[in-house]
């Protein structure tokens, strides 16, 4: 069983990741600036990636280090995108 601290942390971290990323989505709208919305996207990725590896864990009878893995490679891609949206100009 995951402490419930743990789960409260990981569930404001979700919020707070999806919030930027509704803001970026709201700017890319607003603007048509390619580069928020994939600052959008990785967001989206890394906010998944904060919850996801408890749940894989504890939902998929997974190994803690599969899970961990699975976790690691969804915030890194979130990150790339967000390193795109650093590189792309419009």
């Amino acid at each position: 069983m995951i402490e419930t601290p743990i789960v409260v942390v990981k569930l404001i971290t979700l919020v707070l990741s999806l919030g930027v990323a509704y803001l970026a989505y709201h700017g890319y709208r607003r603007s048509e600036s390619k580069p928020m919305l994939y600052v959008a996207f990785g967001f989206v990725f890394i906010g998944t990636g904060a919850v996801c590896e408890g749940v894989i864990y504890a939902v998929f009878d997974t190994s803690l280090s599969a899970a961990a893995f699975i976790q690691a490679v969804i915030v890194s891609s979130g990150m790339l995108f967000i390193l795109a949206s650093l590189k792309l100009h419009d």
